[in-house]
């Protein structure tokens, strides 16, 4: 029996869609929360504890210098690699900064699709989507997209998914 192969095949390329634009400031809030606490203390106890000052100064620097360099390198990065796509066949999702990550996830494999807004992801109108599989290498997650816009998607798959025949896990 001959193998025949199909031009529309689901294959592992770049997802065409930017995550929104507003995740920048996400990221960058969520980063600073990160890194500030710890130089924010040196600061303090700089300030509190005058024989210890030279200790503390160094304290204070050695942790703001890398705090800074993640707060306004990281946000960048990742908005430069975050890529995501939705087609009648299968999700695109380009995800991380340090350690990448690109998963494609044929609709037929889908088990769940779901909707996630935390408090900051709230205050910048933005929603995160994890779609379900039965994978081993777990669910796909597409963060920072507008809310509207991450209904509008998780309804386009929900109804996607339940007409896709596959081997329905």
């Amino acid at each position: 029996m001959k193998q025949v192969e199909r031009s529309d095949a689901v294959r592992l390329r770049p997802p065409s869609h930017r995550v929104d634009r507003r995740a920048l400031g996400w990221w960058t809030l969520q980063a600073a929360v990160f890194a500030v606490p710890l130089p924010l203390v040196f600061g303090v106890l700089y300030l509190s504890i005058p024989p210890a000052r030279v200790v503390f100064i160094w304290a204070f620097l050695t942790s703001l210098v890398p705090g800074i360099v993640y707060t306004s390198v990281m946000p960048l990065w990742r908005y430069r690699v975050h890529r995501w796509e939705t087609t009648d066949e299968a999700v695109y999702s380009a995800s991380g900064w340090l350690w990448q990550n690109w998963r494609v996830v044929p609709l037929s494999r889908v088990q769940t699709v779901d909707t996630l807004r935390g408090p900051l992801q709230q205050l910048f109108g933005l929603s995160g989507i994890t779609v379900t599989t039965a994978s081993s290498s777990g669910a796909v997650k597409i963060k920072g997209i507008d809310h509207r816009l991450a209904r509008d998607v998780v309804e386009h798959l929900t109804k996607s998914t339940g007409a896709t025949s596959g081997d329905e896990t």
